[in-house]
């Protein structure tokens, strides 16, 4: 379990909850709000928060959000969490200042969210995504979010799942602007090999802690474990 984020940062996890579908192939999204209540985060960016179709219900159900204590960007509508299944979750005193879509390219439908929060280090942007599963896809919506990331108006962070297996700087190049955290293994979450699932920061800021959450019940809760980042403003 992460420790108790030192003042003056903001922790900021990304975790794909796979609909709320655990290794068990059980689908309990109290368990999936238990091991988000362990990372003690301030803002979470979810993928696949929504059943895939239409019209999209969300998995992780609303009253079940707001009961434990966060508060969900409007992202999405007709009972949505989100958006393509991104989502965005909130508490400890953060305020939802704006909202929007980014539209990806690519044959799978994608999409991105971005929120524009008022937090203890000012505005910030978060950008969340889940990228398609091609290296063409991943390239061409990595272009789109480094534009979206060209905010002036508040720091930036983006977080979400790549699905880039690979350790080198595939997807770092097409976003200069942005210093992405060193990757570290969180897929599958029973033995992680992959690190798919990524945060990134302009240069407004800087990380003084980063990691991956597997602790009890992260290893079975979602094919995927947590990563978070805790953010100082530089």
């Amino acid at each position: 379990m992460p420790k108790k984020p030192p003042p003056d940062t903001l922790r900021i996890a990304t975790y794909n909850i796979q609909k709320c579908v655990g290794m068990d192939l059980r689908r309990r999204p109290e368990r999936t709000l238990q091991v988000m209540a362990g990372l003690g985060a301030d803002v979470m960016v979810l993928q696949e928060a929504d059943k895939r179709l239409p019209p999209r219900p969300a998995a992780l159900p609303q009253f079940l959000v707001e009961e434990t204590g966060w508060r969900a960007a409007d992202l999405g509508g007709a009972g949505s969490l989100g958006w393509h299944g991104n989502a965005v979750l909130v508490r400890n005193g953060v305020q939802l200042r704006a909202k929007g879509h980014i539209a990806l390219p690519g044959l799978e439908p994608r999409g991105a969210v971005w929120v524009l929060l008022e937090t203890a280090l000012g505005p910030v942007r978060v950008i969340g995504a889940h990228l398609g599963l091609t290296g063409r896809a991943r390239r061409e919506q990595m272009h789109a979010l480094a534009r979206a990331a060209q905010a002036k108006d508040a720091a930036v962070v983006l977080a979400g799942d790549f699905n880039e297996w690979s350790r080198g700087p595939v997807l770092e190049h097409i976003a200069p602007a942005l210093t992405f955290l060193p990757p570290k293994p969180s897929f599958p979450a029973l033995r992680p090999l992959g690190a798919l699932d990524r945060i990134a920061h302009c240069r407004r800021l800087k990380a003084v802690a980063h990691g991956v959450h597997g602790a009890r019940p992260a290893h079975i809760a979602s094919d995927h474990l947590p990563v978070w980042a805790d953010l100082r403003m530089v």
